[in-house]
């Protein structure tokens, strides 16, 4: 395979990405992981993307970071929310076309969670991990359609910024929830926390893997 890109198009011009090939036994799978929100210092080098993408590359999935617009080295500024749903149909896009015997899976952590539950169905996800959903912020989660594909939200109790008994509730309301897990004594940024974050989401996802690749 081709050495791949640091960027890619899209519709704001630049968009930065990382790239990081599962680890074996790799499974025919990737998965895009968005960043907490821009304006409060969000890239793709966030602890909590880093260590979600991790967890999923030692599940066997390759994993694909990129910076929103604005961030970092992608071109443009700060949308709100619209043009950021755009940069991650735009990446989503090239990962089908440069893999398109792969399932793509989507994660997110923060006003990243927003961002591809919003894209989730409209992209046919195999399966959506949600960390942190900032429910109750400014950011609309009532007006989403829930999700139909296999589904973990992770939500930290002692998170100072989201309300975990707001994640909760919004759960709990959905006619079908997804798979929640708790995690007590657990800030908003995971401090401390991330290696039982990567254990949290390689022991929630393992009925979800597809087989190993065939040689």
């Amino acid at each position: 395979m081709n050495a791949f890109p640091d960027s890619l198009p899209g519709p704001a011009g630049r968009i930065e990405i990382a790239f990081e090939a599962a680890e074996p036994p790799a499974r025919p799978a990737l998965a895009i992981v968005c960043h907490p929100l821009p304006t409060e210092g969000g890239s793709m080098h966030n602890k909590v993307v880093t260590m979600t993408a991790r967890a999923l590359r030692e599940c066997g999935l390759a994993t694909l970071r990129f910076n929103f617009r604005g961030v970092g080295a992608s071109t443009g500024t700060f949308d709100h929310g619209r043009g950021e749903l755009d940069d991650l149909r735009a990446v989503a896009a090239w990962v089908r076309q440069r893999f398109p015997d792969h399932d793509l899976w989507l994660a997110g952590f923060s006003f990243g969670a927003w961002i591809s539950l919003r894209a989730a169905e409209e992209l046919r996800a195999a399966a959506l991990i949600s960390i942190a959903p900032p429910v109750g912020r400014r950011w609309d989660f009532q007006t989403i359609a829930p999700p139909t594909m296999p589904w973990l939200v992770i939500q930290g109790l002692a998170d100072e910024i989201v309300s975990a008994a707001a994640v909760r509730a919004w759960v709990l309301s959905l006619p079908q929830p997804p798979r929640l897990v708790e995690m007590p004594d657990t800030s908003h940024f995971f401090h401390r926390k991330l290696m039982d974050l990567r254990a949290v989401i390689k022991h929630e996802i393992r009925d979800w893997l597809p087989a190993p690749a065939t040689p």
